[in-house]
């Protein structure tokens, strides 16, 4: 059980099909939760959405359906009572990127609108409203299981109640070394870069370009430039510290800032706005790019690195350690560290694909050959070899060897019955009605009982 098993399928912020057109189904009322309505409408164009994406709904769909809205609407009404805020900022950026994708699917504002039968104002203000849901029910859902956090003796109980088939397969993971190094940059690429970056900048001053449109076609931080080039209201820990200094002395929104160079690459940026300890800005991100010659050379240098670490001149960590710049490694004997699971090992699709498609072919204890990848962080071309330390080929999973699974496993088990216990207690203490049309159904919860009381009543 996940906690999104709640929120009212992702397909209808995806908006892969223009569900929005005006259709001719009557407004009859199926459900009433407090005092909303589910509409039938409302309940074809959510089964419409689900057939487009190919969704499969593992039941009665006119059961399924109406009551995933009917919580979803117990979690939007405790968000109220919550008074849960979702940032204006980030409701737009989400908007803005969903537009921005239409555009570039569809080719223009007009298609969109023409495919969608609805003027760009109309459509901006549905998508806002469902992000806008969609961001209050998972905060709820945060608030409700923030306080989850297993014990070893928590997941033992857990993995001891689990019959032997029921156990988790694991798939074949890796540990990995890696030694990597980034190719100098020649001045003449860093100039040029640069000079582009401050005809942007000229350009956006004279009111020529809009920032967040230059962002959109220029800016090479993908993240980012879907939404103009905008980053949210962030902290100084979060951002660069080059570009947080930079951004924090910002004070006109107006003007752009001079060029930033930081890790990621060289940066103009544009504030929008300050709150206390956090400011939002946009920025547009150029990289310089490495020339085939310093890529070679830095080939040949891990190459002759190799061939010394094979002959016992140095360990791995050890070269590591002294001559790898990859900073999240190189202290910790070059291990690679899996951020998603923050362990030492790697499923193989978790790993960076370069380094996938070496350690694929790889023995343990294997060095493999220099190899050019896209650095994970700043997606610059390095170089880098790695070692495969270990490899755990696919496997039911064990107490002693996928504790951390099991531990993730037990707590997304506990949230979901914390969410489960919710639903039941709130959905007793709010008033239900549901249309006899619509009763013949399975539910998962007893919304009957409250219909018949209701209805006696």
């Amino acid at each position: 059980m996940t906690l999104n098993r709640y929120i009212l399928s992702a397909a209808c912020l995806l908006f892969a099909c223009a569900t929005f057109a005006q259709n001719n189904v009557a407004e009859e009322v199926a459900w009433v939760v407090g005092d909303e309505p589910i509409f039938k409408s409302d309940i074809e164009e959510q089964y419409l959405q689900l057939q487009y994406e190919r969704q499969h709904v593992n039941g009665n769909p006119y059961c399924i359906i109406p009551e995933q809205m009917a919580i979803d609407k117990l979690f939007l009404h405790q968000a109220r009572i919550d008074t849960v805020e979702i940032q204006n900022s980030t409701i737009q950026r989400e908007v803005d990127s969903r537009i921005n994708y239409f555009i570039a699917n569809l080719g223009s504002k007009e298609k969109v609108e023409e495919y969608f039968h609805r003027p760009m104002t109309q459509l901006r203000e549905k998508l806002a409203d469902m992000i806008r849901d969609q961001y209050s029910i998972q905060q709820v859902q945060s608030n409700l299981t923030k306080k989850v956090k297993a014990t070893p003796a928590d997941v033992r109980r857990y993995f001891n109640s689990l019959p032997a088939d029921s156990l988790p397969y694991i798939p074949k993971q890796v540990e990995v070394q890696i030694i990597s190094i980034n190719p100098v940059i020649p001045q003449q690429e860093i100039d040029e870069v640069k000079s582009r970056l401050r005809d942007y900048a000229k350009r956006i001053t004279d009111g020529e370009s809009e920032f967040s449109t230059m962002a959109i076609l220029y800016s090479e931080d993908a993240g980012t430039a879907v939404y103009g080039g905008e980053t949210g209201f962030q902290s100084r820990s979060v951002l660069l510290p080059e570009y947080a200094t930079a951004a924090f002395n910002l004070s006109d929104t107006k003007k752009v800032s001079n060029i930033v160079e930081t890790d990621d690459g060289f940066h103009i940026i544009q504030l929008i706005e300050k709150r206390g300890d956090r400011v939002n800005t946009r920025h547009i991100l150029l990289r310089p790019k490495v020339s085939d010659k310093d890529l070679t050379d830095a080939i040949h240098r891990l190459d002759s690195l190799r061939t010394d670490i094979i002959s016992g001149k140095h360990t791995f960590a050890e070269a590591a350690l002294y001559l790898s710049q990859d900073k999240d490694s190189r202290n910790n004997e070059g291990i690679m560290l899996n951020e998603k699971t923050h362990s030492n090992r790697f499923e193989m699709a978790d790993l960076p694909s370069e380094v996938g498609k070496m350690v694929d072919k790889m023995n343990v204890g294997d060095i493999s050959e220099p190899f050019v990848m896209k650095n994970p962080a700043t997606q610059r071309d390095q170089v880098a070899i790695v070692r495969l330390n270990k490899r755990i080929e696919g496997h039911k999973a064990d107490l002693a060897d996928d504790y951390q699974v099991l531990r993730n496993l037990y707590e997304n088990h506990r949230k979901g019955e914390i969410i489960d216990e919710w639903v039941k207690k709130k959905q007793q203490e709010t008033y239900v009605y549901i249309e006899e049309n619509w009763r013949n159904c399975e539910f998962r919860y007893p919304w009957m009982n409250q219909t018949s009381q209701s209805a006696a009543e």
